[in-house]
């Protein structure tokens, strides 16, 4: 069915409830005498005559009442489901589907989850994790969530974590037989979980700063994984120290299962973005859920940020 048979069908039924060309017209915002036009059309259309008109009155005939009583359930379920479009617009409701990264999901999305679910009743949250670049439209994603050298250039961004520091870290029991690291050199004496994001990707290299000067060290180790939170979970193991983030990392911190080292040599991180398409109707669950997630964003400072998992 073509959107102008729709319309005819609509200014049919508008007709037959008002039983005038004139209150019909002013109902659907047109002239009486394009309204009369638009049901000669339609009557020609279909080969039936839907409506008996004097000039004095209008009455549907026979079969425009056939016509009526089965186009008016279907009018009314329309009309009841673009009413109930324009609602969810101002209410969170329905599927929300998110593309991050390992980091992005444990920092941003892990947080606030529980919280956003309990907030929002009616929304269900799908997140699905990975490195791979994707295009978050084609398939079927509400907005993806990374580092900034993930964000397309036609996209909307919106920051969602400010900076971060990197953790250096490992269990307690690891260093029971060890002495702490003082400077990124004495790596080279230490078990590492080593990182690589892919199989046809270098080992990384770990980057360290302090007071303008810059170093990457490589690591040696017994362990090797492709994303942060294996690599966490395996300094939790004492199977050696390794290199992440301090939002990941501040659970363990807190709760002594891993210390940190190299504290004054740990770079900033560049914080992370939230990216979807267009600025016009954006869903109000992910309206809802990016207002709940920049209340943990900081404010981004004029220090010097890194992304140092992007070379990896």
């Amino acid at each position: 069915m073509r959107r102008s048979d729709l319309s005819d069908l609509s200014a049919f039924v508008a007709i037959v409830d008002q039983l005038s060309f004139r209150a019909a017209a002013a109902r659907l915002d047109v002239t009486p005498s394009a309204l009369s036009h638009r049901m000669r059309q339609l009557e020609e259309k279909i080969g039936v005559r839907l409506l008996h008109r004097t000039t004095r009155s209008i009455a549907p005939t026979d079969a425009g009442l056939r016509l009526l009583e089965r186009l008016r359930p279907a009018i009314e379920q329309i009309n009841g489901a673009l009413d109930d479009l324009g609602g969810e617009q101002h209410r969170p409701f329905g599927n929300l589907r998110i593309y991050a990264s390992h980091v992005a999901a444990a920092a941003v999305v892990t947080p606030v989850w529980t919280r956003f679910l309990s907030t929002y009743p009616e929304v269900h949250l799908e997140v699905q994790i990975a490195e791979t670049l994707v295009d978050i439209v084609a398939k079927g994603f509400d907005a993806g969530i990374g580092n900034q050298d993930r964000v397309p250039a036609d996209m909307i961004a919106v920051r969602v974590m400010g900076p971060m520091k990197i953790a250096v870290v490992a269990a307690p029991s690891y260093f029971a037989q060890r002495a702490r690291p003082r400077v990124p050199d004495d790596l080279a004496r230490h078990i590492c979980v080593q990182y690589r994001r892919g199989a046809d990707v270098s080992v990384f290299e770990w980057p360290f700063e302090r007071d303008g000067e810059t170093r990457k060290i490589s690591v040696a180790g017994r362990v090797m994984v492709n994303e942060p939170s294996t690599a966490l979970r395996a300094a939790v193991d004492g199977l050696g120290i390794a290199y992440t983030i301090d939002a990941l990392a501040e659970s363990y911190l807190r709760s002594g299962q891993l210390v940190r080292v190299l504290e004054d040599w740990s770079p900033p991180y560049e914080g992370l973005f939230l990216y979807y398409p267009g600025h016009r109707q954006v869903p109000a669950a992910l309206r809802a859920f990016i207002d709940m997630v920049r209340t943990n964003a900081p404010a981004t400072s004029g220090i010097s940020l890194i992304n140092p998992f992007s070379e990896a």
